[in-house]
């Protein structure tokens, strides 16, 4: 992990801890290339927590959103997630 990424992943667990009580609902979303594996990877990710997962192709159907909420222990495993799903070729977390 780069010190930029490193960073941003300090400032947001500052965030999280200062803004909600934990357990909360998280609210996560990406886009990723149109292809089924990659959906199913984020999919995958967040199996049996009970997520509700949303999808949504662009326009012209070249990239999808995900929308995935799910009820998260704690801003560290809300980060953990976004570091597991960083490997997948192409996302873009929001």
């Amino acid at each position: 992990m780069d010190k930029k990424t490193e960073e941003f992943y300090v400032r947001l667990k500052e965030e999280l801890s200062n803004t909600s009580l934990w357990p909360s609902e998280y609210l996560y979303k990406f886009i990723v290339p149109s292809e089924l594996n990659k959906i199913n990877e984020i999919e995958n990710a967040f199996n049996d927590m009970g997520a509700v997962i949303k999808t949504h192709q662009s326009k012209t159907g070249k990239y999808t959103s995900v929308s995935v909420n799910v009820r998260m222990k704690s801003p560290e495993a809300v980060i953990e997630k976004y570091i597991q799903v960083s490997g997948i070729e192409g996302i873009i977390s929001l």
